[in-house]
């Protein structure tokens, strides 16, 4: 598939999604938005894809929206960005948030405002050593979005959320793994690989019971404990029904490499 801003490949289960832009550090412009769009609606309907990766072309991941589209000259025009909010990045932070498979994201370099935001979406968050994170939104006097609000305080705790958007001080990988943020850091010339070998792993594995998972731990974010117990009783039924259940009793009743299909 042929995009302007973004790229897009599938190979032997395993999509890639690519943010190119990267003569200006991958911001989203009314083009990637709807790119993106595109992408993901066949990314869903998509059966033989069992895992998706998502990073950014060149030195950045992703530097959040870009300004230059966006005109604040006109003093008598005022910006609805919450309409902006609601049309393109509540969207896009749903439907990475909620794909019915694990979403691996390598973060490349900077990862600044929404595209922080999009890489806490993703259920893994992998950087290299040189790659940072930053809520920039305080430097011009906004409001974290893409759901950096919601995300930052469950992974790093109150104290250092309020700390990293209200300061907008750069975050190193390392650091950003010692906070909790995301789930590795590799040198530059090993990330690649593995992040191939876990996307290889998760094109393989039981992609039903892990949407299920998924499922399961966002839902106990606002659930009661007896909300959760319903909710793990109804997904556990689901997964019983499944052929994937099934071939992973066989494969171990029977000593061999289960054949798991997914849905």
């Amino acid at each position: 598939m042929s995009y302007e801003t973004i790229k897009y490949e599938v190979n032997e289960g395993i999509a890639t999604l690519t943010f190119n832009r990267p003569d200006v550090f991958n911001s989203l412009n009314e083009v990637m938005h709807a790119e993106l769009k595109d992408a993901f609606k066949n990314i869903k309907k998509d059966k033989a894809i069992r895992v998706l990766i998502i990073t950014g072309e060149g030195r950045a991941f992703c530097a959040g929206q870009d300004l230059n589209d966006r005109s604040v000259n006109n003093p008598d025009e005022k910006l609805d960005l919450g309409e902006s909010i609601e049309r393109k990045y509540n969207p896009l932070i749903k439907t990475i948030y909620g794909l019915e498979m694990p979403v691996i994201c390598k973060v490349n370099g900077v990862a600044a405002g929404a595209g922080v935001g999009i890489a806490l979406a993703c259920d893994f968050v992998i950087a290299n050593e040189k790659a940072s994170f930053i809520q920039a939104f305080c430097k011009i006097g906004l409001v974290p979005d893409s759901g950096n609000s919601f995300f930052l305080p469950q992974l790093v705790g109150m104290a250092r959320a309020k700390e990293l958007c209200m300061l907008g001080d750069k975050l190193s990988a390392q650091t950003a793994k010692e906070y909790g943020l995301i789930s590795k850091v590799y040198p530059l010339d090993t990330i690649d690989e593995e992040v191939q070998k876990l996307a290889l792993h998760f094109s393989t594995a039981p992609t039903y019971g892990l949407s299920l998972i998924k499922k399961a731990l966002n839902e106990s974010i606002e659930n009661t404990l007896d909300e959760q117990l319903e909710l793990e009783k109804n997904l556990q039924r689901a997964a019983g029904h499944s052929n994937d259940y099934k071939e992973g009793v066989s494969a171990f009743l029977n000593k061999r490499t289960p054949n798991f299909k997914g849905n």
